[in-house]
């Protein structure tokens, strides 16, 4: 792999004790994602504060590395290399999420499932299914449109109105069923209630007969929740007031867990 260009004060350590240039350059990196994947030297010098010439050096080395590619217009794009490091860490955080589902399991009695924000999809990356013989089944590595979904609806609550009419502008908003939301205003409306109420309710709108309920992962390393599922008979609105605290519970557990690197 080829070596940074850096100077001797980017890779000084930092006050943290770690690589400067390192943290520096994951730093881009984010404000990259942040700005939609594409991004100027000059805007990045004005987001992170640092002098164009060391962000040239440390962007040098990411497309050098295949993590930053430059396009024809000399802005600069994230690069696929990231794409299978992505893919590894999604899996991986699935892995650490099994036995906060299984807790679900146990203590709701429906099937538990955990799922990102992919671009303008939901990818659901791990599931613990429930005991009885009468259980929902999402395949690991499904993709969804968020306008049907209740964890599509809980990693958006906190989106900005006008970015997520953009995203169902791009994604249209098919209805999977009679019960499905199928204008932006009435998603928004569904996500003002998943910020009043703290959690968000999937209820017949991807398939008939289901009810989901979920809540985000606060501070997780990429956006994520959780939500349990299950038959609208059992899935009533008693048991919501039963579910609720145990899913927002568990989501707050397994934050704490990916913020100390030390899950369960």
């Amino acid at each position: 792999m080829p070596t940074s260009s850096a100077s001797t004060t980017d890779s000084a350590k930092s006050a943290t004790g770690g690589v400067q240039s390192l943290e520096r350059a994951f730093d881009l990196l984010e404000r990259m994602a942040d700005a939609g994947g594409e991004v100027g030297l000059s805007e990045l010098s004005a987001s992170s504060g640092l002098p164009l010439p060391t962000i040239h050096r440390l962007m040098r080395t990411l497309v050098a590395c295949g993590y930053v590619r430059q396009q024809p217009n000399r802005r600069y794009a994230l690069g696929p290399r990231l794409i299978r490091l992505g893919e590894s860490a999604s899996r991986l955080l699935g892995t650490w999420a099994r036995p906060y589902l299984a807790r679900l399991v146990e203590e709701t009695g429906e099937t538990a499932n955990m799922a990102l924000l992919d671009g303008d999809e939901i990818v659901y990356v791990a599931q613990v299914p429930s005991k009885h013989s009468m259980r929902m089944f999402t395949e690991v590595g499904r993709r969804v449109l968020p306008h049907s979904t209740g964890v599509g609806k809980a990693l958006l609550a906190n989106t900005p109105d006008q970015e997520v009419r953009a995203l169902l502008a791009r994604t249209g908003m098919p209805a999977a069923t009679e019960k499905t939301i199928t204008t932006p205003d009435g998603f928004l409306a569904a996500l003002e209630d998943v910020r009043r109420l703290g959690y968000a309710v999937d209820d017949n709108e991807q398939e008939i007969g289901v009810r989901c309920l979920a809540v985000s992962v606060p501070n997780s390393p990429t956006a994520a929740a959780i939500s349990i599922s299950g038959p609208a008979g059992r899935v009533t609105e008693s048991a919501t007031d039963k579910i609720v605290p145990v899913l927002q519970q568990v989501a707050g557990e397994l934050s704490e867990a990916l913020a100390t690197q030390n899950p369960a």
